[in-house]
């Protein structure tokens, strides 16, 4: 078994969601939830209608992409995920661009983050070459791109994240619950969780 984006974020919503949905096996239907769907389908088709576009410079570094790599699935020991670009520039990085079904508020949620770390790490891992930054396109702000910077604290913290999911699921440990409660109102799993 191998996790993707969405386990390190659900675990680091709350440790419990991993015990819930993979050691007990308890589904959150997730697939029922009509703006994830129409997210994904708006999401493969931006993807068909840009596969031979290359963004000439990106960032606020200014250093030109060299090259594009689309629709990505790439793995690790520990981690896959489809990446929707990965993006090669002339100093020698890589990036991943990640569009979302979103408008842009003035504010990059850390789902989103995480979702570039993990990349980041896949990324590196895959190609050997550094990442110190990630792209998101709003796609309902008119294609709006917002950099992200990406340190390797990040990827580390993503890593130790993708390591205590093993644990749970491994041990059958039943982890202690976010200390964020507000969490708990909108979690799938809230009517079998104890409080």
């Amino acid at each position: 078994m191998t996790l993707t984006p969405s386990h390190i974020i659900e675990y680091l919503f709350c440790p419990r969601f991993t015990y819930f949905e993979y050691v007990l096996a308890i589904p959150q239907h997730e697939d029922d939830n009509y703006k994830v769907m129409r997210g994904r389908n708006l999401h493969d088709e931006r993807l068909e209608r840009n596969k031979d576009y290359l963004r000439r410079r990106l960032g606020r570094s200014g250093v030109p992409v060299t090259e594009k790599y689309t629709d990505q699935y790439l793995t690790n020991d520990l981690m896959r995920g489809a990446v929707d670009e990965v993006l090669g520039f002339g100093d020698g990085t890589l990036a991943p661009l990640d569009c979302k079904f979103a408008e842009y508020k003035d504010k990059v949620y850390s789902t989103y983050q995480t979702q570039l770390y993990c990349y980041a790490w896949l990324i590196e891992t895959n190609f050997g070459q550094p990442v110190n930054r990630g792209f998101l396109v709003y796609t309902r702000s008119n294609n709006r791109v917002v950099e992200v910077p990406i340190t390797d604290r990040h990827k580390a913290d993503v890593m130790r994240a993708a390591e205590a999911i093993f644990d749970i699921i491994d041990r059958n440990l039943f982890p202690k619950a976010t200390k964020h409660k507000a969490r708990c109102v909108t979690c799938t799993y809230r009517n079998v969780c104890i409080k």
